[in-house]
């Protein structure tokens, strides 16, 4: 709530201005010179995010992606990445069609199984990467049990924490050496500007990811940086708001005919059920479906509903609906998405905070007049 305060000057201005500036007067006491090396309204931003990350450090950068980028180009041709194999399609799509032109080896596991962990000793990979929740799966990974694994071998693992948010999760302490986060998603939490961020407590990491933002040209404009920190302030009672309306309408879909499977981590019938409760302090406010329908029906129940949008993203006030076949992963081959259970009545419910009885009526009409 007060970490992203600072840089008033005299005027005793609650928030903080927007630093609509390029450039700063060489010799200036806070050690600014262009927007691109840095600029107060990062500088806010980023000391909020590493506080509510209980992380030493984060970078901000223009995207989740511009984050993703950050991290990968700190890489040389021939490393290898060890990922959980249900990603983010972004994610799968900068590793096969953009780093693997470079020389970068991706392998991708169920790092959710135990037994799989072994690759890690085995390959002793330049970076473990997990999603926890994964996108758009809800696979519940053990941060703390992959990091000690990984430890052994000298290996760092990061986690993209966009699913649960720094208030539901914090992989710094359960021992990742990187913490991600789409900051487009439930850390602005308004649906009005793109951002994202490393957190680490690794001084190395730290200048990896400083130089990426300026080099590689990755930074946010100031305004986006202030809009995230304004709805970072609301974090807490946004969270606590999704996290029961999911709960709720996680369970009434349980009960609906003509749904073949619901996931979501807080439901006792979720595979890491336990994991996750010890893991995370809510279930976060994405559910996953599956409708017994062909993909046809799907989209024409997603294009029924009026109160969730059909849209690409997640994590703000208003509930929308995702088909990830036709869209988060249309760019991840229909083998590889059937493979790790991407099937094509599946849709992920990013649950707002509007009032759980009209979101649930308004799935059930749109079921009674598509699916039956």
């Amino acid at each position: 709530m007060h970490g992203a305060r600072g840089f008033v000057g005299d005027t005793g201005a609650v928030m903080p201005p927007v630093y609509m500036t390029s450039t700063f007067a060489s010799g200036n006491p806070d050690g600014f010179d262009y927007t691109r090396s840095g600029n107060p309204n990062f500088r806010l931003l980023e000391s909020s995010v590493a506080s509510l990350e209980g992380a030493r450090f984060a970078t901000c950068f223009a995207s989740g992606v511009s984050a993703i980028t950050a991290v990968v180009s700190s890489l040389k041709a021939g490393d290898l990445i060890l990922a959980e194999e249900n990603l983010y399609g972004c994610t799968y799509r900068l590793f096969e069609r953009v780093f693997a032109k470079f020389g970068l080896r991706v392998e991708y596991l169920d790092l959710s199984r135990a037994e799989n962990w072994a690759a890690i000793r085995e390959g002793r990979p330049a970076l473990v990467w997990l999603e926890s929740p994964t996108n758009p799966l809800l696979k519940i990974v053990d941060i703390a049990g992959i990091a000690a694994v990984a430890a052994g071998v000298g290996s760092p693992v990061l986690v993209d924490n966009t699913f649960a948010s720094p208030y539901l999760q914090r992989p710094i302490e359960l021992g990742a050496t990187l913490s991600l986060s789409s900051t487009t998603k439930y850390v602005n939490g308004h649906s009005d500007c793109l951002g994202g961020v490393v957190a680490t407590n690794d001084e190395a990491w730290r200048e990896r990811m400083v130089f990426a933002q300026k080099a590689l040209g990755l930074q946010p404009s100031p305004f986006d940086a202030w809009l995230t920190a304004r709805g970072q302030r609301s974090l807490a009672l946004r969270m606590e708001k999704h996290c029961a309306n999911a709960l709720e309408l996680a369970r009434w879909l349980e009960s609906r005919a003509g749904v073949r499977m619901v996931s979501y981590p807080f439901l006792p019938s979720h595979p890491q059920h336990g994991l996750a409760i010890r893991q995370m302090s809510g279930g976060s406010g994405i559910i996953v479906a599956e409708l017994d329908c062909d993909q046809d029906r799907a989209l024409a129940f997603c294009r029924r509903l009026r109160l969730f949008t059909l849209a690409e993203s997640l994590g703000g006030v208003e509930s929308l609906i995702c088909h990830p076949p036709t869209m988060t992963h249309a760019s991840v081959p229909a083998e590889v998405r059937r493979k790790v259970g991407i099937g094509d009545g599946l849709l992920r419910f990013s649950v707002g905070i509007e009032d759980a009885a009209d979101l649930i009526a308004d799935i059930d009409g749109a079921m009674r007049e598509v699916i039956g």
